[in-house]
């Protein structure tokens, strides 16, 4: 309730996941952007998980593999899945394997279905996305931590409204885009915010798309 005040989910954890869907309800881009974003600031390897691929659209697939590339292209890897499908999340359950792994996401996505897949005895509370206002519905209320059979830990935090940014200053915010930093050495300038500064690496690749201009229109976004 208070929006000055910064909340610490979980600690001392070897992956972040963020799952998303693309529908029922939606994720924006700029929410996975700012996840990503705040676990390279504490140098936390990133996967974002898509769930309820078998409800998409034509429209939908489409954002899904423009996701798959301008993420994949960031170096994240893409898990499109059905959390209640086993059958989908085999890649996934063999890379948390051993780890500890904080999940995230809006309410509704499908944490704790996709726990309870993971870990068939725990049966999770699950609830249906609200019909009225096409979001989700808190089923998790705080955060929990779970053993996988076969090794690792699982953090289950509540589901997230809004996913804010602390302590990164406006000219760190590019380091934290992984394919920015790579040619951040190339600027003319050690502090460019790559915004209106001559001889910007950055924005040469966004005009000549090597750099995807969805990134860097929502880096504009949050350094704005």
């Amino acid at each position: 309730h208070n929006r000055n005040q910064k909340h610490i989910v979980a600690a001392n954890i070897d992956l972040a996941l963020v799952m998303a869907t693309i529908a029922e309800p939606r994720t924006s881009q700029g929410f996975i952007d700012r996840f990503l974003i705040t676990a390279e600031a504490y140098h936390i390897p990133a996967i974002i998980v898509v769930n309820k691929i078998d409800l998409l659209k034509e429209k939908h697939l489409k954002q899904l593999e423009e996701w798959k590339q301008i993420f994949g292209a960031a170096g994240y890897n893409v898990y499109p899945i059905v959390a209640k499908d086993i059958h989908t999340i085999t890649a996934l359950k063999e890379l948390l394997k051993y780890k500890t792994t904080l999940f995230s996401g809006h309410s509704g996505v499908g944490k704790s279905t996709l726990i309870n897949q993971l870990i068939p005895d725990i049966q999770l509370k699950t609830t249906e996305v609200s019909d009225w206002s096409g979001k989700g519905q808190h089923t998790t209320t705080f955060a929990e931590m779970f053993s996988l059979p076969e090794g690792g830990k699982i953090i289950d935090t509540p589901g997230v409204k809004e996913f804010g940014l602390i302590h990164i200053e406006q000219e760190e915010l590019s380091h934290y885009f992984p394919e920015m930093r790579n040619l951040l050495h190339n600027c003319k300038f050690n502090n460019c915010l790559h915004v209106n500064e001559p001889n910007c690496a950055v924005k040469n690749a966004v005009n000549n798309g090597t750099l995807s201009a969805e990134r860097y229109i929502s880096y504009r976004t949050i350094l704005d």
